[in-house]
């Protein structure tokens, strides 16, 4: 299933040396594990669980309520897996802040490397992204985009925002596999302990926007003239945010020459168009109520929140003897040359028990 967000406090800071190799070793040991008993796809769609992807930031050590746990977290994954991917199937791209913007490079030289097709995978992150920045207009921006995908094209996403105003981050979780539409409901699943009016333009009910915003945007500009007039002097109705003075109203005719020009077809393809951004979207979600009567959703799509349990000693210190026993035993449990699959399992048992502590006997 497509999962959602996580609504997080901003912390500052970064994890010590000490803990990110520890977070780099584990992680990857955990991921082979996965990937050795389900495949590349099952990490897929672990990562696109907000709430197993909290467990898995805690189990490493990270703080349980931090927004820094998505970045770390991806970061450790990522340089953890770095120079396996072949045998893992498992490939990484992008990061926070400027590594973000490389991402449609790194999928790229990936898919050059393994003889794969990168075309749809550089789509689908840009219109992740795109979504969560324009369509879904909550007020977060967007810092850090990862990109998860496979060597057969399945792919997840878990990209953040920060709210500079509440002091808090969201997460946005995507799963590639069976997704059926980019802009009609994307989240399945949003975990968020904050909500608030947004102009969601991927909300079921925002289907006739979505439909007038494409018609509107391939007409030629001269033609909504009049409406965009409406928009400078009128009193807009609640929820928009949109006030165009004379460089505003300039800067949509421009906007809205290039959509003219490139003629899309639905609101995806008006999304996807170079140069529509939030604010794009918002005008033309506003003058498609002005001229057919359509109003678009402002239901904020979160739907749980969640809280879970490291780094800064709560609710332990991290404990490292026992960090590097794990990320040793499951090393070793990985190593099928030397051990048939009944021992492998015998050693995963061993990561449910504390050290000294006597094992219940097998069945």
């Amino acid at each position: 299933m497509r999962m959602g967000t996580a609504y997080l406090p901003l912390h500052y800071g970064r994890a010590p040396a000490w803990l990110f190799h520890r977070m780099k070793e584990l992680a990857r040991e955990m991921s082979l594990v996965i990937i050795d008993q389900f495949g590349p796809l099952e990490v897929l769609r672990r990562l696109s669980d907000p709430f197993w992807f909290q467990s898995f930031g805690c189990v490493l050590g990270f703080d349980w309520h931090s927004s820094g746990l998505t970045t770390t977290l991806c970061g450790a994954l990522k340089e953890g897996l770095l120079g396996i991917e072949r045998d893992s199937g498992l490939f990484i791209a992008g990061g926070k802040g400027r590594v973000s913007r490389k991402t449609p490079i790194e999928i790229e030289d990936f898919c050059h490397r393994f003889s794969m097709e990168a075309r749809g995978l550089i789509y689908a992150s840009k219109m992740t992204a795109k979504v969560d920045s324009a369509a879904l207009q909550d007020g977060y921006q967007l810092y850090h985009h990862t990109f998860f995908f496979t060597q057969g094209g399945s792919w997840c996403v878990v990209q953040q925002g920060m709210n500079e105003h509440t002091g808090y981050a969201r997460r946005y979780h995507w799963m590639g596999h069976g997704l059926d539409s980019f802009v009609c409901e994307p989240h399945s699943a949003i975990c968020c302990n904050h909500r608030d009016k947004v102009l969601n333009m991927v909300a079921r009910e925002s289907e006739g926007v979505r439909q007038t915003t494409a018609q509107i945007a391939s007409e030629h500009p001269d033609r909504i003239t009049s409406e965009i007039q409406r928009l400078r002097n009128l009193e807009l109705p609640r929820g928009h945010g949109v006030v165009l003075g004379d460089r505003g109203a300039r800067w949509l005719m421009k906007v809205l020459k290039r959509t003219h020009e490139q003629q899309p077809v639905d609101f995806e393809a008006l999304l996807s168009t170079q140069g529509v951004g939030a604010k794009t979207i918002r005008a033309l979600a506003l003058i498609s109520e002005l001229i057919y009567g359509v109003e678009p959703s402002f239901r904020d799509p979160a739907k749980f929140s969640f809280a879970h349990g490291g780094k800064d000693g709560h609710p332990y210190p991290v404990d490292r003897g026992n960090y590097d026993l794990s990320i040793e035993v499951l090393r070793q449990a990985l190593s099928a040359a030397k051990i048939g699959r009944t021992e492998k399992l015998r050693a995963m048992r061993r990561l449910t028990f504390i050290e000294g502590q006597e094992m219940p006997p097998e069945e």
